[in-house]
Order: structure tokens, then sequence, then C-alpha cells
């Protein structure tokens, strides 16, 4: 069998496709899968990390308002639909995967052109442009929230399926990873960070929770910052010494420390909601207002109404709001408990299974 994956720009659409042909290569070893990305992305770190085949097609976004890069986007559309569709031409897939990101836009579709059968995957409740166009073409559209699926409505079919997540986290168990952490019931553990390269809203509320609000033994601190503001947030927390606190650039056990958690504080990516969520971890959200089309707020707003997380804006975000959540949080036992199996009730272990076997039973 041959499978064509393609997904790119951000972890968000990359790791979904790495967890899929994974999953699909635990089922069946002698299968061809390749990758198609852009150069731009960060498939082209993550991909063949993973010991996957990449292959690259020019493709970008649009602007709405109308430049010079507007005609640089329709010239490298056109090139990337002709360098999709050879591809396509030329590895015959059985199936074409699309994950998320403009590059999904030239592959599936020429795929579909083709009646390759085809599969889209939506991680977020507020889907992407690209996506909502694919699924009018797609055999199917596998979403990950329930309150995505209105955006759709010229899809042929729609499943709620979850988000695919590292296989790494599902094998993890609480007792050891908190162990491992020396982490004892007394003293809670809160996990903070704002992703690979850390967010400044979050680390400026963090230092300032640190130095002015936050007490030894109220709770056990791991708080990442970001490779790249690693070096600022320590300038700024120099002097400044606990024994319940971890300030670490990147935090490489996610696994082990998201276990061993008793609240997460973090941005609202797709992934890591469903990562938290699969492992039963009470959540603060605060997330980006950076991202395409508010889609984080969207993601943290649906896993609030489900009673799973709490919800900071970061407009509204400082380093006594943060500081009192966590406190109002962790101290409320019966509330932290029902965050939990509010969390672990919309948690989804088997996106992968459910997307290979939707893939897997396709006719065309």
């Amino acid at each position: 069998m041959k499978v064509l994956i393609a997904g790119g720009g951000t972890a968000g659409h990359i790791n979904p496709g790495l967890a899929i042909a994974k999953y699909i290569k635990s089922k069946s070893t002698d299968t061809k899968i390749i990758f198609v990305g852009t150069e731009r992305g960060l498939e082209t770190k993550l991909v063949p990390r993973e010991g996957f085949e990449l292959k690259l097609i020019k493709v970008r976004g649009f602007r709405r308002k109308l430049s010079k890069e507007t005609f640089i986007s329709v010239k490298e559309m056109f090139q990337g639909f002709h360098e999709a569709r050879s591809i396509v031409k030329e590895f015959k897939p059985d199936i074409v995967i699309g994950t998320g990101g403009y590059v999904c836009g030239p592959v599936v579709f020429s795929a579909a052109m083709r009646k390759i059968p085809t599969l889209i995957h939506e991680q977020n409740a507020f889907p992407g442009v690209t996506n909502r166009i694919l699924s009018r073409f797609s055999n199917i559209t596998a979403i990950s929230f329930k309150e995505s699926e209105k955006f759709f409505k010229g899809a042929k079919k729609i499943v709620l399926t979850g988000n695919p997540i590292r296989k790494e986290m599902l094998e993890i168990d609480r007792a050891k990873a908190r162990e491992s952490l020396k982490v004892d019931s007394s003293n809670p553990l809160v996990v903070i960070f704002g992703g690979s390269l850390g967010a400044e809203k979050i680390n400026q509320s963090v230092v300032d929770m640190l130095k002015t609000h936050y007490r030894e033994g109220t709770f056990k601190l791991i708080y990442a910052t970001g490779e790249k503001q690693y070096k600022n947030v320590m300038e700024k927390l120099e002097g400044l010494s606990y024994k319940s606190v971890q300030v670490l650039p990147y935090i490489f056990d996610m696994a082990g420390v998201m276990a061993a958690a008793d609240l997460a504080v973090c941005r609202a990516g797709a992934i890591t909601i469903s990562e938290l969520t699969a492992l039963s971890v009470p959540s603060i959200m605060i997330p980006s207002p950076y991202v395409t089309a508010n889609h984080q707020e969207h993601n943290a707003k649906a896993l609030e109404k489900h009673g799973a997380a709490l919800v900071i804006l970061e407009k509204d975000l400082n380093g006594e709001v943060l500081h009192k959540k966590i406190i109002d949080t962790i101290k409320n036992k019966a509330k932290l408990k029902e965050m939990s199996k509010n969390a672990s009730m919309i948690g989804v272990r088997d996106a992968a299974d459910k997307i290979y076997s939707l893939a897997m039973g396709i006719k065309v």
C-alpha cells in the first residue's frame, strides 16, 4: 500500500500526520509513506527525523491586501499544483491524507481529481480556510472538536475522531512519572509552558508572579520559558531561588511532566489540548491571540464549556491574575477533581486508530 500525507507549516499540522503515519506502519510495515510539505515549514526538521521521506512543493497563503506578495502567492499556487500533480502521478498513492496547512490544497485536490481516496483531518475547533475548501472534494473530513462541524457545510462526510497524539503520551504511568519528579500529594505540581519558542506575555506574568506573589511550598512549579527567552527570564529572576520551582528553557520529557501534573498552564493549541485531555489533566488556557482566525481561543472556549479548563485571555493576563487563578484552582480539590474527570470524558486516546479505519474503508 502507498500513502501520501500532506501537512505543513506548524507542528500542530505535522505531528498529527506523523502520528497517523506511525500507526499505519504499526499495522502494515511494508506500507510506503511519503510526506509532502514546503521548505518554509517545520516539516523539513520533524519529518526526516522520524525516518519518513519528504517531498517539497511551492505554495503559500494569500494576503487579503493586494500587494507584490499576492502575485508571488498566485505564481507559487500554480507551481504548487503542477508539482503536486507530478508527485501524485509518479507515486500513485492508494490514499492521500491531509492534516492541514496550505500545502494540503494542491495535494489533496490533485488526488481527488484523479479519483484517489482522500481524507483530511482538522485539529482545531475553528477550521482553516484550506480544509473548509477541501472538505467539498475529500471523501472524509475527520474533525477533533464537535464545534467545528458547522463550518463544513459542503463536506461529503464528517466524522468526529479527535486528534491523534504521540504514542508515548498514551503509555506513560502517572504514578511513576510523579515518583520520578519527586511529587507528593501535599505539594501539587503546576506546569507552565508557552510553546517551544516561548510566549512573552506569559513569561512576563510568571516572572511577576514569582517575584511578587509566589510563596515557597504553595505548589511545586515546572516552568518552561521557551529556548529564545530563557536567558532573558533568568536575568529577571536573578537572585531569586525557590526549592520548589524549576525553570527550564524547554521540557524534553513532556509526556512524563504532563502525566505528573495536577494543573497545566499553557497555550490552547489543538494537540496540547488533546494530550492534556487524554491524560485527564486540568488546565488554565491562555490562548494565543496571534494565530490565524484566533483559533486558539475557540479551542480553549470549547474545553472550558466542557468544564475541563479555565480560560484567561492574554489581554487580561498579569502576575496577580495568574497566581490567583492557580491558587484558587489547586486549593479547591473538588473542583480540580471534577476538571480532571471532565478532561478524561472528552479525551480521545484512539484517534489514530479511528482515522486509520476510516482511511482504509474509503470506497471511490
